[in-house]
């Protein structure tokens, strides 16, 4: 367990001062979690944080940025950044530390340069009383939500619905409002995004559903992907699906993208797919280990019966 704790601590630690580095380097102030302090702020003022069409989150983040208001922006950023990788390490290390390869993926460093929400987001898959962070951000937190479902999660979930009900009552009408403003794509109607169907060939595995609901929710870039890292869980299948995402980070660096469409496209073909790979490849190995084990144990049975019979015979 201390092993655990030091280990996530070191890989927080890293993050945060990397985040905090980029965010002032490229003069980002607060970058995405900025969002969140503004609409915190509006709330200790008491104030309508809706009053720009930028602002697409739901008053459940400003919850989210009460403690970092009084912190310069970039700190503030690097310590949410740094404190969800934290979390999302000693969450993937209950299932041994080679899942830590995860932090390789474009993805996660794709939202570290504007300190995004996704590494919370995968780390409420692992603590219940986390879930309420796919309250912020729901179309990545819808997939987690609905594949980690607990008692615990949905009462916190519940919870703080509930109060930031009371706080602003009219929030999720004003929230609606804003979501015409939204540039995305989604994943399963940008080709060849219709194969993630084949997903659903594994309907009783909970991770085929988080990819499933995954292609079926808007989204906007490559960071917001990070959540499918769920669905891998050997050395090999970590290490094979984060290296084809660099195929789209690669792509990023050397072509702007003129339409979501675009980014919807190769997200699709590095990310998507290769876990699609992923699940079906598991279906079909433990498919053959299944026909290999029936013959073991029908030749082992039908041995068991021939020495049985010599045995009455003699």
């Amino acid at each position: 367990m201390r092993l655990r704790i030091l280990t996530s601590l070191a890989i927080g630690a890293a993050a945060g001062i990397l985040c905090w580095f980029l965010l002032r380097h490229f003069h980002q102030g607060a970058a995405d979690f900025g969002w969140s302090i503004r609409a915190a702020r509006a709330m200790l003022a008491r104030e309508n944080p809706y009053n720009t069409p930028l602002a697409q989150y739901p008053f459940t983040a400003a919850f989210f940025g009460l403690p970092f208001v009084w912190l310069p922006p970039e700190l503030a950023a690097a310590l949410f950044y740094g404190g969800s990788s934290t979390l999302l390490a000693f969450g993937l290390t209950r299932q041994g530390y080679h899942r830590l390869l995860i932090f390789l993926a474009y993805p996660y460093w794709a939202g570290i340069l504007t300190a995004q929400w996704a590494p919370l987001i995968m780390a409420s898959a692992f603590f219940p009383l986390l879930l309420p962070a796919t309250m912020v951000k729901p179309q990545i937190g819808i997939p987690v939500f609905l594949t980690r479902l607990s008692r615990r999660g949905i009462i916190a979930c519940a919870a703080l619905g509930i109060l930031s009900l009371l706080v602003m009552p009219r929030w999720p009408m004003l929230w609606i409002g804003q979501l015409g403003y939204y540039e995305h794509f989604i994943p399963l109607l940008v080709a060849p995004g219709f194969l993630l169907a084949l997903a659903l060939l594994r309907f009783r595995d909970k991770d085929a559903w988080l990819l499933f609901l995954a292609a079926l929710m808007p989204q906007r870039w490559f960071f917001d992907t990070l959540i499918l890292w769920l669905i891998p869980k050997s050395r090999r299948e970590i290490v094979w699906t984060a290296g084809f995402s660099w195929f789209a980070g690669t792509w990023r660096w050397y072509h702007t993208p003129h339409s979501p469409a675009d980014v919807g496209r190769w997200t699709v073909v590095f990310i998507y797919l290769p876990m699609l790979g992923v699940l079906l490849a598991r279906s079909l190995f433990s498919s053959e280990d299944s026909v290999s084990f029936n013959a073991m144990t029908g030749a082992t049975a039908r041995s068991r019966s021939r020495q049985a019979s010599k045995s009455t015979w003699r």
